[in-house]
């Protein structure tokens, strides 16, 4: 926080950040997607090294073969972060717009929910029995179609739900939604609700 004075001013604080947000907004209103890009650029220097491209530590980014690019970018924590401070800037009078430029949440309870539900299967069966690695093509194809999954799952809760996008944003069903469903069914499922993957994190990606 020290180095970057431009979001966390000086003496250094978290909370700076939201000054650092209000002087930039002329309306009292932020696009999700920069919130999302401060984010990354503010906090990315405490993530562990893993890609770097151009000097840049690129975090929770994976490479996977039929990927444009080679790369696959899914930031879940930082996402995370990102809706859950939807809530408290509204209170601080910062209004969060376009929602919709943020993704669902590619971790295990709503991955696990698309698996034990069978909306997606592991064309390799170890994929349930193994210990796997964040960085494995399996894992990063997974996570991938959770986000495929969860935006094709909300217009169908809308519609049951006689909703629209903007009553019922993705970030309402994530967290009201599919995440609790997720750990419901991994509890019915298996002692101790455990996902239905085992995969080696050191906690900065799940």
């Amino acid at each position: 926080m020290q180095a970057q004075p431009q979001w966390f001013g000086t003496p250094a604080r978290l909370g700076n950040l939201l000054d650092a947000w209000l002087a930039r907004s002329s309306d009292g209103r932020i696009a999700a997607d920069e919130l999302l890009s401060t984010l990354l650029q503010a906090l990315g220097p405490m993530w562990p090294g893993r890609i770097v491209v151009d000097g840049l530590s690129l975090g929770d980014c994976w490479p996977h073969p039929a990927a444009t690019g080679g790369l696959v970018p899914f930031h879940k924590l930082t996402q995370w972060l990102a809706y859950s401070l939807l809530e408290p800037l509204a209170d601080a009078g910062l209004t969060v717009t376009g929602l919709e430029g943020l993704t669902g949440l590619p971790e295990y309870r709503n991955g696990g929910l698309l698996l034990d539900l069978g909306l997606i299967e592991a064309r390799d069966t170890t994929f349930h029995t193994r210990v796997l690695a964040v960085e494995e093509p399996a894992v990063v194809e997974w996570r991938a179609l959770t986000v495929i999954g969860l935006d094709r799952l909300a217009p169908q809760v809308r519609a049951a739900l006689g909703l629209d996008a903007a009553a019922f944003p993705l970030a309402r069903m994530l967290e009201g939604g599919t995440w609790a469903a997720g750990r419901k069914i991994a509890a019915a499922r298996r002692a101790g609700g455990a996902p239905p993957v085992n995969i080696a994190s050191d906690g900065t990606v799940f």
